[in-house]
């Protein structure tokens, strides 16, 4: 089953964080909280604007976002937990490292 989110909304599927942290201790299923970060998996064809006209979304499938903690709707498809949200909702892109050195 495919699905394909309408208007301004996107379909993310959330990135888990690692299980340790940085000074080694490991942290309990019961004590994680949800991850606020996720990766873009399909968009809508974009917002309208009061003229009617179609206004293209800034993310794009594949983009590593960050987002609110009590972001969107969590739905199960195909047996995966996924979010749906709003462009709105978004706090930002990630970028890659790498990316970022060439730039400069």
């Amino acid at each position: 089953m495919t699905f394909r989110p309408l208007h301004d909304r996107i379909l993310v599927r959330r990135i888990e964080a690692g299980e340790k942290t940085a000074g080694g201790i490991i942290i309990p299923d019961t004590a994680k909280e949800k991850p606020q970060e996720g990766e873009v998996v399909a968009i809508g064809p974009g917002a309208r604007d009061d003229s009617g006209k179609l206004t293209p979304l800034d993310v794009k499938a594949g983009d590593r976002i960050l987002f609110g903690k009590w972001s969107g709707t969590e739905i199960k498809l195909n047996g995966e937990d996924l979010l749906i949200m709003k462009e709105s909702d978004v706090m930002g892109v990630i970028d890659d490292i790498a990316e970022v050195k060439k730039a400069a």
